[in-house]
Order: structure tokens, then C-alpha cells, then sequence
């Protein structure tokens, strides 16, 4: 069965689930929420938008899918310097549930898986960065350097090089964050 960690915040309970252990009911109602809260950009045969993650955290209020973090983790070059990621990827809360705190919470629970493990950043790419800077995150300005996916067919098509405004980042470590060169070391997410 799923190993998982569960931790209830109000009536909000976030359960930290492998990717390894998602099933068919996961599968289907993660499905439902991410084409809702992306719209029709987002696959409607897989759960995923380039890449498999490695972890998600899952929000779920009386017991239905309610929002959703998806997890890397990332090997990174920061100037010449390796650092270890924890990447958000499809950060998302249903329409009819948010301005609850729940990406809040999902957020927390992210920055609390961080601690005591070999992590440096967490890091995430956002249009809208309000949440993200309410919860510790802040905008920079780093050339970055990554692998070019086509998410329809999932083929490289070449490395994307420039400064990605929505990149955001949160030090969970002890190093800090320097402007300058960034190689994802693979697909932008």
C-alpha cells in the first residue's frame, strides 16, 4: 500500500505521496484537478506535464482532491557550483478552494520536508508570484540554461539559454542565492 506522510492542517489534510505509489484513483482525481486549474494546455492522458516527479504533496478536504504540488529532485549548476533542488512543479488549488490557505499550507509542508535532508533551494517558476513571496520565495534574475522538451510528443528539441522572469527560489540550506549563471542540468520545471 501507499507509504505515505500525513499531517492535518484544519480541515485540510497533505499527504507527501512517492510517484511510485500513485494508483488508479490518484491518478484520476490529480487528472481532473490539474486539467481544471491549467486548462486546456495541460495533457489529458497523463498526470504530468514534461517530466515524472519524484514526489507530490496532495491536499485533500473531506476526503477529495483539493490541491497539489509536484517535486524534483534536482541536481543544479549555480555558477559553476553544484547545488542540490527541490524543484515545484504544478502548484495548483481547485477554483472553489482557494484564498483557504491551502497552497499555503502545501507550501510549508514542501519547505518542512526540506529540512534535515541534503536540499539547498527550493525552486519554482511562477506568472503569479504574490503566494510565493508571502511564503518566503523571492523573484531573481539568473541566465538560465535548460533542456527544450516538447511536452505534446515529449522529444528534445534543443537547450533553451535566457532569463526566465517567473524563476523564484527559497533558501532552505545554508548557502546563498547569487545572480548569475543557471543550468537547470535538464527540462525547465
Amino acid at each position: 500500500m501507499m507509504s505515505r506522510e500525513e499531517r492535518i492542517v484544519g480541515m485540510v489534510e497533505i499527504r507527501t505521496v512517492s510517484e511510485f505509489d500513485i494508483n488508479e484513483e490518484i491518478h484520476q482525481h490529480l487528472q481532473v484537478l490539474l486539467c481544471e486549474c491549467f486548462g486546456g494546455g495541460y495533457p489529458v492522458d497523463r498526470i504530468y506535464f514534461k517530466q515524472m516527479p519524484h514526489v507530490r504533496f496532495l491536499a485533500y478536504k473531506e476526503d477529495h482532491l483539493v490541491g497539489h504540488i509536484a517535486c524534483d529532485y534536482r541536481v543544479m549548476n549555480l555558477n559553476g557550483e553544484r547545488i542540490n533542488v527541490l524543484s515545484l512543479i504544478d502548484v495548483c488549488v481547485s477554483f472553489n478552494m482557494r484564498s483557504q490557505g491551502i497552497g499555503s499550507q502545501l507550501l510549508k509542508k514542501a519547505d518542512g520536508f526540506c529540512h534535515d535532508r541534503d536540499i539547498d533551494y527550493i525552486l519554482l517558476f511562477a506568472d503569479e508570484p504574490d503566494l510565493y513571496e508571502r511564503n518566503g520565495f523571492q523573484r531573481v534574475q539568473n541566465r538560465c540554461k535548460w533542456l527544450k522538451i516538447n511536452d505534446k510528443n515529449q522529444t528534445t528539441y534543443g537547450i533553451g539559454n535566457e532569463v526566465i522572469n517567473e524563476l523564484m527560489v527559497k533558501a532552505v540550506g545554508e548557502k546563498c542565492w547569487e545572480e548569475g549563471e543557471l543550468d537547470l542540468l535538464g527540462y525547465l520545471g
